[in-house]
């Protein structure tokens, strides 16, 4: 099943609706958004993950747009499972999370590098073995005051911060067929400087 076009898109997030508009879940609402200009819809994977698979345009990239089953914490072993079922090389791999040391309304794109101690992701890189997976990273911003990390993530996004949401998912949307398309240097530049 191996085709060299073929991209696995990993929204990160928690599974069931009480957590669906928790900032935490920013990764997967981008995911759903690329399903909807697909046109596809998620099916259930053996790799324990729901899966959505298509185009966005006719002759691009082909996605596989999938949305862990598990925790946020044990992502690793869906992802896994799912680079191998595919036959897709982690360089292959498009993971789109949040990130509290961004502000909000911010994305960033970068290749390889640590965790920055995001638990999806220390648990994807220690299951696949590879750091070397695309990172779009979504800017929530830090808590407020006292507020603990682990609180505020779990948190749904203030009504201020829901009315510039479907700009942001947008965009990091936008950001993944960007890096499918025309690789990510390109879409760095577009994304950072824009």
């Amino acid at each position: 099943m191996s085709d060299s076009d073929l991209r696995l898109v990993v929204g990160l997030g928690n599974p069931g609706p009480g957590y669906a508009a928790n900032r935490h879940n920013v990764g997967q609402m981008v995911v759903d958004e690329l399903a909807n200009r697909m046109r596809s819809s998620f099916k259930t994977h053996k790799a324990n993950a729901v899966v959505a698979e298509g185009r966005i345009v006719p002759g691009g990239p082909r996605f596989v747009l999938a949305k862990p089953n598990t925790y946020m914490n044990v992502s690793g072993g869906p992802v896994n499972g799912l680079l191998k079922f595919y036959g897709i090389a982690p360089e292959n791999l498009i993971v789109v999370h949040d990130e509290l040391d961004i502000p909000f309304d911010t994305l960033k794109l970068k290749q390889g590098g640590g965790h920055g101690g995001h638990n999806g992701l220390r648990d994807i890189i220690a299951a696949t073995g590879s750091a070397d997976f695309v990172r779009v990273r979504v800017g929530i911003g830090r808590p407020p005051g006292r507020q603990q990390a682990a609180d505020f993530v779990l948190q749904n996004f203030s009504a201020a911060e829901r009315e510039v949401l479907p700009i942001l998912v947008g965009e990091a949307a936008d950001a993944v067929e960007l890096i499918a398309g025309a690789g990510l240097t390109a879409a760095q530049l577009k994304v950072h400087t824009g």
